[in-house]
């Protein structure tokens, strides 16, 4: 299956270039994670792609116009939105949450075109009507929500910190100051670890595959982002990092598409909900992002915004 080894090679990749980060202490990065290869992997589920759909969506129709979706992702995160460099395939818990949502409008996978968002980029981006919607670690929250519309959330995560495996100083998010903490502009973590209170020296850098390798050649004490983000990366780079475990925000994470289209936002709302009642969000977590050692919870609640 594609995802399977896209995803073998995207852990091999990152073993060996140390361009990962980590997942929460004692669910990934302590725990071994399972190799997506590896014959007890969970599989995928396949999507049934919906027929004669109709919405009175202008995103929607203009996707059916030129006959493809136009998805925006991230691509630095194992496990939840990964593109092998030498391929070109892309895999991950979020890459599959889009492909779910593409196959409920009517997509298949071969009619879905992908982009590659940077952080600071995505609400410009959506904005620009430059694609149809975003499925990339995107938290819900007030500011953004005044810029672009979200189904969801479809997951919960929350903002830990990525150290080195012996590290024994940084115990959680009030034992940072004076600490060189990395994260990427435009996250949330960044915004969160700034404040006074923690004292920390923040760096920020473009990507996270960035901030982890300056934590692994000691430049940096800590990464910090959503814990769904470190987990993959934790255990991409066994027995070098940790997660702490000790999160201290929570992100909700939703869909990400244009503010005034609320008929495609409560299609895509109606179609997470379907999936996940059915049982195939579970199998696709289990076949990703539960393949780095984290343990499946129930996702949070649905609202409708």
């Amino acid at each position: 299956m594609k995802l399977r080894k896209s995803a073998a090679v995207a852990v091999a990749v990152l073993a060996l270039t140390a361009t990962a980060c980590g997942g929460k202490e004692g669910s990934a990065g302590d725990k071994p994670a399972v190799k997506p290869g590896d014959s007890s992997a969970p599989q995928l589920p396949k999507y049934i792609v919906a027929t004669d759909v109709k919405l009175e969506s202008p995103t929607f129709k203009e996707a059916q116009k030129r006959g493809k979706l136009l998805i925006g992702s991230k691509a630095d995160q194992p496990y939840l939105g990964f593109e092998d460099q030498s391929t070109k395939e892309r895999s991950g818990f979020d890459v599959e949450i889009a492909k779910m949502i593409a196959a409920g409008l009517g997509f298949t996978e071969d009619k879905i075109e992908w982009e590659t968002i940077d952080s600071k980029s995505r609400e410009s981006t959506i904005s620009a009507g430059k694609i149809d919607y975003y499925v990339g670690t995107y938290t819900i929250n007030d500011k953004r929500k005044a810029q672009v519309g979200f189904a969801g959330p479809y997951y919960k995560a929350g903002a830990d910190l990525l150290v080195r495996k012996d590290e024994t100083a940084i115990t959680g998010p009030q034992s940072v100051k004076g600490k060189k903490v990395c994260s990427i502009t435009g996250s949330t973590p960044l915004q969160e670890i700034k404040k006074p209170e923690y004292g920390a020296q923040t760096v920020e850098l473009g990507k996270y595959s960035d901030c982890v390798q300056q934590l692994l050649t000691k430049q940096v004490d800590a990464v910090t982002t959503d814990d769904a983000i470190l987990k993959g990366y934790a255990a991409a780079n066994a027995g070098k990092l940790k997660v702490v475990g000790k999160p201290f925000t929570e992100e909700p994470y939703g869909v990400g598409m244009n503010k005034d289209d609320k008929v495609l936002r409560d299609k895509i709302s109606d179609i997470l909900e379907a999936n996940i009642k059915d049982g195939t969000y579970k199998k696709i977590y289990e076949a990703t992002l539960g393949l780095s050692g984290s343990e499946y919870t129930e996702p949070p609640a649905l609202v409708r915004y």
